[in-house]
């Protein structure tokens, strides 16, 4: 997804800075060693598969709850399990590189992400599929991080632009073909050669990965925090499985419930203290005394929220409502990532110029813009005018995601950053886990109240067959649902307010001081 895009980039950030720590002379000129492309080539090819992976499945996710028969908030495990994965593996894959070196973790990465794409094509229930696909994210989510560490060590400070534009291809392509993609592979086969696509992709990248790669330099001197993971591992899976919980439960009341958010929210709790005393703590607790990093990581939570969680439902309301395959669903999503696209670059120029304040509320109000007019969608809304609102929340990303990252590193000292990357990185994706159940929450308990039946069965029914009526309910039922978007996108305008309004070049705070030092 989009949302993908600021965590490449705050990877880029720290081996940049590692890359100038442990790299020495700079080459004489800019040309690329064949060494560097062939790294950058097994680089691309892991780094394509698992960004497609956050986006191609989201037009499946109809057609997968049709073939196992579940609920709306059941089949949403399908995103929120993938992201879980992601939010849970990054922290320890920083721990994990120095361990056992770069490229056998990639090897051992690529290996879990065949495995897992091959295990979700072959799933029998939706239970197997939401299981394979945590261990494709574990997978997946090592795939960048580590990928970016070896060319970051592989180029030499003076080409780091160079090959960090090239492997960030895929990272803007990723939400504008994802979707197309999946909707085509639904619609003219099945959607197990979703997942099944990647296994060729991925054997072709082990083979490359094993005779191309060099490893690095291992050590035993850092510690994993294994309490620390134990806490907010279990504790994120209990709060976001009981919050999905309400829509099958019908009530915030309800034993299962109030069981897994409450002690979902003493683990994460537990953690938290547990972060503040540790010397190498699983996530970094203490740089949330930094006023700036604070307020960036709550817009980057809520843009988590309202990204995921909105890409969750547009597809459903295009098949559910609309009637419309899934390779036109993915269609219609693609203006979004087009926007975002065109963006980004002068985004982040802006903010270097103007300050980070005058990029980024503009950024959540033109996304605040672009979601209203889906709160208005009915069972005949315009097309045109659908894919025009969803190009505006696209602009509306791109002005505010790649600036309030930048935002989180300002004023970090160096030896912060590979902290900071890994606490945004996490609450990126607990914010779009969160999101995507909150909104299937929300959707399923309209569809069930509007049309009294379960959202399995409203999911089961062809639209071209329904009665006007019933699919002016189910449109509203949209509706509702898409202003909690909406809502959420309101609220991120105001931490937006509170972020630096003068440029990078004028912070006169020195730069080894710590975060707790700076403003």
């Amino acid at each position: 997804m989009v949302g993908t895009l600021p965590g490449f980039l705050g990877w880029t950030q720290w081996n940049y800075r590692e890359a100038m720590a442990n790299i020495g002379a700079p080459a004489a000129d800019d040309r690329l060693e064949p060494e560097v492309v062939r790294a950058g080539i097994v680089v691309v090819l892991g780094t394509i598969m698992a960004i497609l992976d956050t986006t191609i499945v989201a037009v499946a996710l109809d057609t997968l709850a049709k073939d196992f028969h579940v609920s709306i908030s059941t089949i949403s495990w399908v995103t929120t399990g993938y992201l879980l994965a992601l939010a849970v593996v990054i922290p320890v894959t920083g721990w994990a590189i120095h361990r056992v070196g770069a490229k056998p973790l990639y090897i051992v990465s690529l290996v879990l992400f065949i495995v897992g794409s091959a295990a979700c094509g072959m799933a029998w229930s939706a239970t197997s599929l939401i299981a394979f696909r945590v261990l494709q994210g574990i997978g997946g989510g090592m795939l960048m991080p580590v990928g970016q560490t070896i060319m970051a060590r592989a180029a030499g400070v003076n080409r780091m632009g160079r090959v960090m534009g090239i492997i960030g291809v895929p990272t803007l392509l990723g939400p504008i073909l994802g979707p197309v993609i999946g909707g085509a592979i639904v619609t003219g086969t099945t959607w197990r050669w979703i997942f099944f696509v990647n296994v060729p992709i991925g054997i072709v990248a082990l083979i490359l990965a094993v005779r191309f790669l060099t490893d690095t330099a291992r050590d035993s001197e850092h510690r994993f925090d294994l309490p620390g993971f134990l806490l907010l591992s279990p504790g994120l899976a209990l709060l976001v499985y009981g919050l999905s919980e309400v829509g099958n439960r019908g009530t915030f009341l309800d034993p299962t419930v109030l069981w897994c958010t409450g002690v979902g929210l003493v683990m994460i709790t537990g953690f938290v203290f547990r972060s503040l005393r540790a010397p190498e703590p699983l996530m970094d607790m203490r740089l949330f005394k930094n006023r700036n990093f604070s307020v960036s990581s709550i817009c980057i939570f809520l843009t988590g929220a309202t990204l995921y969680g909105t890409m969750f439902l547009l597809p459903l309301y295009y098949q559910i409502v609309r009637g419309q395959s899934a390779w036109m669903a993915g269609l219609m999503m693609a203006p979004q990532g087009i926007g975002a696209a065109m963006v980004m670059r002068p985004a982040g120029m802006w903010a270097d110029r103007y300050g980070t304040r005058s990029v980024v509320p503009l950024g959540m109000l033109i996304l605040a813009i672009g979601t209203l007019a889906y709160t208005q969608v009915s069972a005949s809304s315009n097309y045109w005018y659908l894919a025009s609102a969803l190009f505006i929340r696209g602009i509306g990303l791109g002005l505010g995601m790649m600036p309030v990252f930048a935002a989180a590193y300002r004023n970090l000292a160096p030896m912060e950053i590979p902290r900071a990357t890994t606490a945004t990185n996490i609450v990126r994706q607990v914010g779009g886990s969160l999101g995507v159940a909150a909104f299937a929450v929300v959707l399923q308990t309209q569809i069930s109240s509007r049309l009294h039946i379960a959202s399995s069965q409203a999911l089961s029914m062809n639209p071209a067959h329904l009665p006007m009526p019933v699919l002016v309910k189910l449109a509203e039922a949209f509706s509702t649902s898409f202003w909690w978007s909406f809502g959420v996108c309101v609220l991120a305008i105001f931490p937006a307010l509170l972020l630096p309004s003068s440029p990078p070049q004028a912070d006169t705070a020195p730069v080894g001081a710590p975060a707790s030092q700076r403003a």
